[in-house]
């Protein structure tokens, strides 16, 4: 079983059941185990800044997925929970967005995959719920809590 950081997050609707729901349905117990989650954090939309702020949250899991199948999981729990990523506007509103941020510490490019995540250490409303989790863990040689000191966390509230 391998170790992946995986984050959600989600602006449509009650974003924080939405990723409660689609945790337990991406972690199925078998292939998928959840081994820690992060709080939610409410946080400023990045990318289209005229929408709903967005709740985010970082897992991780051990799994016994390769990467591109880890994927094709998080990309089939979008769409049972109303993702059409077709349809949708680059960064705007969504119901759901699951990311694989790291696999171990895999490096690998392929068409359908990039890891680690190509802008997990410049996302804050990633890195702040992944330092919550994970803050020692180190992406591309850098550890999540040294990511985090360098980027701007400000609008980003811890929800009760």
């Amino acid at each position: 079983m391998a170790e992946a950081l995986i984050a959600l997050g989600g602006n449509v609707g009650d974003a924080r059941a939405t990723i409660a729901k689609a945790i337990a349905v991406f972690c199925d117990g078998d292939d998928v185990v959840l081994l820690r989650r992060s709080s939610d954090y409410r946080t400023p939309p990045w990318g289209v800044a005229d929408q709903a702020p967005f709740v985010n949250a970082c897992i991780t899991v051990s799994t016994a997925l390769t990467p591109p199948a880890l994927l094709r999981r998080a990309h089939s729990v979008e769409r049972a929970f109303g993702r059409d990523r077709e349809r949708e506007e680059r960064w705007g509103p969504r119901t759901l967005d699951i990311d694989v941020l790291a696999y171990e510490d895999l490096v690998l490019h392929e068409p359908d995959i990039t890891l680690p995540h190509p802008r997990v250490l410049e996302r804050a409303f990633v890195l702040v719920p992944l330092a919550e989790i994970a803050p020692d863990r180190q992406i591309s040689g850098i550890r999540v809590r040294d990511a985090l000191a360098r980027v701007d966390s400000a609008g980003i509230e811890r929800m009760p």
